[in-house]
């Protein structure tokens, strides 16, 4: 435990880069691990603790806020890592570069580092219940198919699999979980293993083969059919002429986005078999994008729930960027190699993994333990956060900012920053015109560090 507090005040507290030193030095400077600096990494590389364990208290922590019905996401984030000695390491898409329009056409482009998937529950702010940050409880290192033992193997959608699996353990009697995922989590592998005990809300393809869910009796010999005529895809429906497209407004994005719909149920039989799903396709009224199409597992929703409920999901991505940004979650080395003085460095394999699980443990810890982190800074913020003076102080800093109104992640992390060394300078400094003073100089000092 004393381990893992100097770690996250540590984590909290670093200016610059972010490494475990780094953390270290950090901790030290608060007065935390005055111990020997190989007991702070090895709660990383030879602790006993679990990761998902972690993650299920953190879960706990934040269940009071959240509502009767859990909107959690799944999604996948490359963290750009580097040198040979990093398990689990391998090239993966990279999403942020690659390009998929424009005067320059479909790009792709990829990147070495770690991929990993994640799961997080969608945690409402008190001041503005409409608007939320997504928090991550689960986490998986997703090993290429490449760098991979065959026997290790597993698709990103067999890991989301098996982390909503955990957190429908988790959850108390008479709640109920809404997840939602990109097109490639609205698949068979995740689908099918979860069931009916999920709501999923998902993208689907313009290509989609649907069927009338109403099958038509049939008499005679032969087995009974287990789907209604075929459908026009929803491409083939968007171009109709005579399409029934419904203008609506619907709040997404912090804001109320007037969108052109169609609605109907289908089924969607080479995915989900012969569930009825609420289908809608969407326009762009100013024609600047793409038509889309979204599905959700549940026939009895409206349109307006289902893209409410997708929306939702993109708070992951903001909080893939303010954990990289705010927390370095890319900056860890968690190298395991190191050369003696004067030798150079060894010729290193291809393959899976040439030092077998070397390493294993710190590169499959870190990165989890600074989302926990994330996660920890909205819940201290949740409970002791004083949002209206966090949004004047932040007026008042940068004038210019006049559509401010609440808070943003990286004013509740300067928040919790100088509430921890308010206590830390409070404890040695007796005489309240010092204090004061250091209140005073504490944002300065900080944004200067």
């Amino acid at each position: 435990m004393e381990a893992f507090t100097a770690f996250v005040v540590g984590w909290l507290l670093c200016q610059g880069r972010h490494t475990v030193s780094g953390g270290l030095m950090a901790a030290r400077s608060f007065g935390l691990w005055p111990r020997h600096h190989a007991g702070f990494y090895r709660l990383l590389s030879q602790a006993r603790w679990s990761v998902d364990e972690l993650g299920g208290v953190l879960f706990r922590l934040l269940l009071p806020r959240l509502p009767q019905e859990i909107d959690a996401a799944v999604d996948d984030t490359l963290c750009h890592r580097s040198g040979p000695q990093l398990f689990g390491g391998g090239m993966h898409h990279d999403a942020a570069r690659s390009t998929y329009g424009g005067a320059a056409g479909r790009q792709v482009f990829f990147a070495f580092g770690h991929n990993w998937v994640v799961l997080s529950v969608w945690v409402p702010y008190p001041w503005n219940p409409a608007k939320g940050l997504a928090v991550p409880i689960l986490f998986r290192l997703y090993r290429s198919k490449k760098r991979c033992p065959v026997s290790d193997y597993r698709k990103r959608t067999e890991l989301a699999a098996e982390m909503v699996d955990i957190l429908l353990a988790l959850l108390p009697e008479g709640r109920t979980l809404n997840l939602s995922g990109d097109r490639e989590y609205g698949c068979t592998t995740l689908l099918s293993r979860v069931g009916d005990r999920v709501r999923f809300t998902g993208a689907l393809p313009l290509n989609a083969a649907l069927y009338d869910p109403v099958i038509a009796r049939r008499s005679g010999r032969g087995r009974p059919r287990t789907k209604g005529p075929r459908l026009a895809t929803p491409q083939a429906m968007a171009k109709a002429k005579n399409a029934p497209w419904r203008k609506v407004s619907v709040p997404m994005y912090g804001r109320d986005v007037e969108v052109l719909l169609l609605t109907f149920v289908a089924t969607w039989s080479s995915v989900t078999g012969v569930r009825p799903l609420r289908v809608v396709i969407t326009r762009d009224p100013s024609g600047r994008l793409a038509d889309r199409a979204f599905f959700s597992t549940q026939a009895k929703d409206s349109a307006r729930d289902v893209l409410m409920r997708y929306a939702r999901r993109w708070s992951l991505e903001v909080t893939f960027a303010a954990a990289k940004q705010r927390l370095g979650l890319e900056e860890p080395r968690n190298g395991w190699w190191r050369r003696a003085h004067g030798q150079r460095r060894p010729f290193q394999k291809t393959g899976p993994e040439s030092k077998g699980n070397r390493g294993r443990k710190a590169a499959e810890r870190t990165v989890p333990l600074i989302f926990v982190t994330y996660g920890i800074v909205l819940a201290w913020y949740l409970a002791h956060g004083q949002p209206a003076k966090d949004v004047a102080r932040a007026r008042h800093a940068r004038p210019w900012d006049t559509e401010k109104k609440e808070p943003s992640y990286a004013d509740m992390l300067a928040a919790l920053r100088r509430e921890l060394w308010t206590a830390r300078i409070s404890a040695e400094a007796p005489r309240k015109a010092a204090s004061a003073k250091f209140r005073f100089l504490l944002p300065v000092l900080s944004s200067a560090a």
